[in-house]
């Protein structure tokens, strides 16, 4: 399913990995941080993990941060129009909460 800002919903790893980078981090610490808040739920691979770091970098969602020559560790951080999109995906979610709850009287 491709991610999107028009009322489309993002994967459970974009999302993560999103939640995630409101603090910069490499992609090893966004596959610890996306392990610990899912309860081991969630375990991204490196595949996944860099494949949806190379399509929210091509949408700006993210940025890579400027690192050292010499460094292999890449650290990246969430920008303005990534926030936007994690905010309006919450705001779908507690939409599909709220109804369903409403549905089901639970």
């Amino acid at each position: 399913m491709p991610e999107s800002t028009e009322r489309g919903a993002l994967t459970e790893a974009v999302y993560y990995i999103l939640l995630a980078l409101n603090t910069p981090m490499h992609g090893y610490g966004i596959m610890q941080f996306v392990k610990e808040i899912s309860g081991n739920r969630v375990n991204l691979g490196p595949g996944t993990l860099y494949g949806a770091i190379n399509t929210m970098l091509s949408k700006g969602w993210i940025e890579a941060l400027p690192s050292e020559a010499d460094s292999r560790k890449k650290e990246y951080k969430i920008t303005e129009e990534g926030h936007k999109v994690l905010l309006d995906e919450i705001k779908r979610l507690k939409e599909l909460l709220n109804n369903g709850i409403k549905i089901l009287g639970v």
